[in-house]
């Protein structure tokens, strides 16, 4: 039987800079959006430990949920607020695994990189004049204008948002925890107070990997129907477990669904799931 372990796998997803920039299949088309504005794809850049017997690891799986809008590139212009979500990998025997992800931004230090950023806004910008050049046959309001230059010019300086001798260019990371129960609350806290230790000036009392080794090694499963405390990088984090005459584990505050959906629509859904309806929620 499966150990009573907190959290099965850590896993780090982003840009390897060893294959490059690769346009995002599984978004579609997108390549009438300027570069910075286009999705990449993204893989799994390494995961600790190698594997579980009682959680094989789905690469493809993970991958793709960590990052389902695939890399995001920013410059220093742009929000780099980092954002955390959830998700649920659903077996074939219905057992199910749960899966909480951070993505932040991290600067960019391969030139390969930037260089490869730099070219495709050259070869957009280079495409967008050629599409919405002017008419051959227009010479004489040119002329009277005298703004067919300049015109060129700012449609070049709104679409070229990426200078590499100018500006710092940012890419998207996530930081995961793969664990058998819902404690999104736990599960928040830890990998906050990780990304926080390595943006932080100051080093964490103890080296990254110990943090990560606890959380994965030494933590346990709370018992049903008991709390659990154990340290974080910079505070004590508590999770607690239903006993089994208790409703389920659902640690997601119920307040956001009403924020998002309005009180309307939840009573709607609601009955949905009383009468047993199909019920399916789109988001971005």
């Amino acid at each position: 039987s499966p150990p009573g372990r907190f959290a099965d796998y850590f896993v780090i997803c982003g840009l390897d800079t060893e294959t490059g920039l690769e346009p995002d299949e599984l978004s579609g088309e997108n390549f009438e959006q300027t570069p910075l504005r286009r999705t990449f794809k993204s893989k799994v850049l390494a995961r600790y430990p190698e594997n579980v017997e009682w959680n094989p690891f789905d690469q493809d799986a993970v991958g793709m949920l960590c990052m389902p809008k695939g890399l995001a590139f920013k410059t220093q212009a742009d929000c780099r607020e980092p954002q955390f979500h959830s998700f649920i990998i659903t077996r074939e025997d219905g057992s199910r695994t749960f899966g909480f992800s951070l993505t932040f931004f991290e600067e960019v230090t391969s030139k390969q990189i930037c260089s490869a950023m730099q070219t495709l806004y050259h070869m957009h910008n280079a495409e967008y004049d050629i599409l919405h050049a002017p008419p051959t046959n227009d010479k004489d309001s040119c002329s009277s204008t005298g703004d067919c230059n300049g015109t060129s010019v700012a449609k070049l300086q709104r679409f070229n948002s990426y200078d590499i001798s100018r500006d710092t260019l940012y890419v998207s990371k996530c930081i995961c925890l793969i664990t058998p129960m819902s404690f999104m609350k736990a599960c928040k806290k830890v990998l906050e107070q990780l990304h926080q230790a390595v943006t932080s000036p100051q080093p964490p009392p103890l080296p990254l990997e110990s943090y990560i080794y606890n959380i994965l090694y030494e933590v346990p499963l709370p018992p049903a129907g008991r709390s659990l405390k154990f340290s974080g990088v910079y505070g004590p984090i508590v999770c607690q477990r239903p006993s089994t005459n208790e409703l389920p584990l659902f640690d997601f505050p119920v307040k956001e669904v009403f924020e998002l959906l309005g009180v309307e629509n939840v009573v709607q859904l609601f009955t949905c799931a009383l009468l047993e309806f199909q019920i399916l929620l789109y988001s971005q």
